[in-house]
């Protein structure tokens, strides 16, 4: 029997979420372990450099995933020729970027560089053999396939990391646990596909899907530059060290997000494509998911933020300490990353690229302009106006989302603000009621038990599990829409008598 829509999202969120906690999991282990392995130069030297594979690797993808996600009924021949277009990108910007490192080595000013561009770079050829087969994943929902591929990926890359830095490679070990991971993922997604390509190829497919891929492709390329902005400017005007302080901070603050991110990524656009007939349920479904992420991530970010300066002390020595602070700041911008993402996939599912791609451009250039500008005034400036911009981008990427599918502003602050200001307000008391503790060990602890207590006994935390909330909560977990005698449940994932393909609300108890 075929699973409904009901059950594959389910299933969807239940491996997402499996996936990214365990891949964060593990990158929280192996990180501290190469934290203490590594220096601030290691990390800088692999952070200078990131970008490039990072850009070729959406230029030789060009889009094709999302492009085929969109497509109702892909067929054999569309894979097939995202595939060989894939291999011959790919190869080819690897020999480019190969002729290039010189150049790039030159621009940060260390010959080193040159050997361990060439290196890194390897990522490219393998990612290109399997784009198609990860976009069969994709399309078909297979989370639980993609979450076995890339947690075991991750667990032997990093292995193979933590292994040569122990034994003295220094930044040579992040490089080949980057490239490992992806031959790895790869191999393992051809291991689940059940498509296999052909020898005949046909690129009328790709050509059908270019004017959409192209423009996801462009605005993958701009994004990875908004997350790695800071990285080029400070590995070109300050030191390697600075540059790697910085990595540091926004790896820990990237985990976090990308965690809750993973967790929706799988099922957010095959869901509201699937939802697309029917504007009303595809509108309750999404704020759904606007419930469920703000009820995560507010709490984890902002948790995250108060407790950085000890985290980063006792688990990577003081040698990181500078990285706290940055830390601290970053997790505020970190905490709405989820929501943007959010945001920006109901732009895709609409099959609105252009707009997907002039927004994400937009952002980028206005970035890189004020980047360039403040640089003479310290990390610390730069860090702030950069958190400030993702944070007014974010509203900019809501602007559409209302656009689209009618997400009333009314509705947003309904859907965002009660979990915002909880986290605020546990945070606040938490800081105040610790910042007597002197022992960095005993401050941690009392910070993560006095912020984890009231959020796991909050009347909306329990509604995400709990299948039957007690009628003494109920009146403070239903509220009214706004545009009928039907109330919304405040929790994220909130009881519907008739599941998630039949979208219906309790009626308001007068």
């Amino acid at each position: 029997m075929a699973e409904t829509l009901k059950e594959k999202t389910a299933k969807g969120l239940f491996w997402g979420a499996m996936n990214n906690g365990a891949m964060q999991v593990i990158g929280l282990v192996f990180g501290i372990i190469l934290g203490r392995l590594l220096s601030k130069e290691d990390y800088g030297m692999m952070a200078m450099i990131n970008v490039f594979p990072l850009i070729a690797i959406a230029l030789q993808n060009s889009g094709f995933a999302s492009a085929i996600g969109n497509l109702k009924y892909p067929t054999s021949n569309d894979y097939n020729s995202v595939f060989w277009f894939n291999i011959i990108v790919g190869g080819s910007l690897y020999v480019i970027l190969f002729l290039c490192a010189p150049f790039i080595a030159d621009f940060y000013h260390d010959d080193r560089l040159i050997a361990l561009c060439r290196l890194a770079f390897v990522t490219i050829l393998f990612s290109s053999l399997g784009t198609a087969q990860a976009a069969f994943l994709f399309k078909n929902m297979m989370v639980k396939q993609q979450a076995k591929a890339s947690i075991t990926a991750v667990l032997l890359s990093s292995t193979v990391g933590v292994l040569m830095a122990w034994n003295g490679f220094a930044y040579w070990s992040l490089a080949t646990q980057g490239v490992v991971y992806v031959g790895l993922n790869t191999l393992l997604v051809w291991h689940y596909s059940t498509w296999r390509p052909s020898l005949k190829i046909d690129f009328t497919p790709v050509k059908t899907m270019f004017p959409f891929s192209f423009k996801i492709a462009a605005t993958t390329i701009a994004t990875k530059i908004n997350d790695n902005v800071m990285n080029i400017l400070l590995g070109r005007f300050y030191n390697n060290a600075i540059t790697g302080s910085y990595n540091q901070a926004y790896q820990w603050n990237s985990k976090c997000y990308l965690l809750l991110q993973g967790m929706l990524n799988p099922v957010i656009q095959p869901t509201l494509v699937n939802l697309s007939d029917d504007k009303e349920r595809q509108l309750m479904a999404f704020r759904k998911m606007v419930r469920f992420i703000c009820f995560l991530s507010f709490p984890l970010l902002f948790g995250l933020g108060l407790v950085s300066n000890e985290f980063i002390i006792i688990t990577l020595t003081e040698k990181w300490q500078s990285s706290a602070e940055l830390l601290r700041m970053l997790c505020v911008g970190g905490s709405v990353m989820p929501l943007y993402t959010l945001f920006s996939n109901v732009v895709i599912s609409k099959g609105k690229s252009g707009a997907y791609f002039w927004c994400t451009v937009s952002l980028s250039v206005t970035q890189i302009v004020l980047m360039l500008l403040l640089w003479p005034y310290g990390i610390h400036l730069m860090v702030s106006v950069y958190v400030a911009l993702t944070i007014v981008w974010m509203f900019v990427w809501y602007v559409l989302a209302y656009r689209y599918i009618s997400y009333r502003p009314l509705d947003f602050l309904k859907d965002t603000c009660p979990f915002l200001l909880a986290a605020l307000g546990v945070m606040t008391l938490t800081y105040l009621a610790t910042m007597s503790i002197s022992n960095l060990v005993c401050l941690l602890l009392a910070r993560i038990v006095m912020a984890a207590f009231p959020s796991a006994w909050s009347p909306g935390s329990r509604l995400p599990w709990s299948p039957d909330p007690p009628e003494r909560l109920r009146s403070s977990l239903w509220y009214h829409d706004g545009r009928s005698r039907t109330c919304l449940p405040r929790c994220p994932w909130g009881r519907s008598p008739h599941g998630w393909d039949n979208l219906s609300f309790q009626p308001l108890q007068t």
